[in-house]
């Protein structure tokens, strides 16, 4: 039987990566996306990224330089790049159809941005019955006024345990 496992990137793009917007431990959480990458690609598991289509003069309008997926983690041949213009990965983008093309029922998620497109991707995939892994070191987000970026991280692992596999990056396991 092939590969039912999938890494899904959410919007792990250049702008998101900035000084400027000063992400919680991005060059760690790059590190842990490209290791992951490297694991899935070992074992010719897929590797799905989505990316967010901004609304002209934003960070990601498509076609800039801070739309681009991250050098750190770039797409390679064979790889597939989807992108959206919600925070739920599913929303208009094909991704079901892709996955059931490839007979992928299980999906490791990974990226940003924690209390948007990550929570509500993870959801949706739960509620299309897809088995969900979020990698518990894999995402991020930025401080808010409201709240820290490293409790609304800890808060959202809490609140996906409900419907997803909650695991560090070290645990992700691709088999051949």
């Amino acid at each position: 039987m092939g590969q039912d496992k999938a890494l899904l990137v959410l919007d792990t793009q250049a702008n998101m990566f900035d000084d400027e917007f000063h992400v919680h431990d991005g060059d760690r959480i790059l590190e842990v996306i490209s290791s992951l990458a490297e694991k899935a690609r070992s074992v010719g598991a897929r590797i799905i990224y989505v990316r967010n289509n901004g609304s002209p003069g934003e960070p990601d309008e498509p076609g800039t330089p801070g739309w681009e997926i991250h050098s750190k983690v770039a797409p390679q041949e064979g790889d597939v790049v989807l992108d959206k213009s919600s925070a739920d990965a599913f929303e208009g983008t094909g991704l079901q159809k892709k996955l059931e093309a490839q007979g992928i029922r299980k999906l490791v998620v990974v990226g940003m941005q924690t209390e948007m497109c990550v929570a509500e991707t993870c959801r949706k995939a739960a509620e299309l019955g897809y088995e969900v892994t979020l990698v518990e070191d894999g995402h991020t987000t930025f401080d808010w006024e409201e709240i820290r970026a490293i409790d609304a991280i800890a808060q959202h692992n809490a609140e996906l345990s409900e419907l997803a596999d909650i695991r560090p990056a070290a645990e992700i396991e691709f088999k051949r």
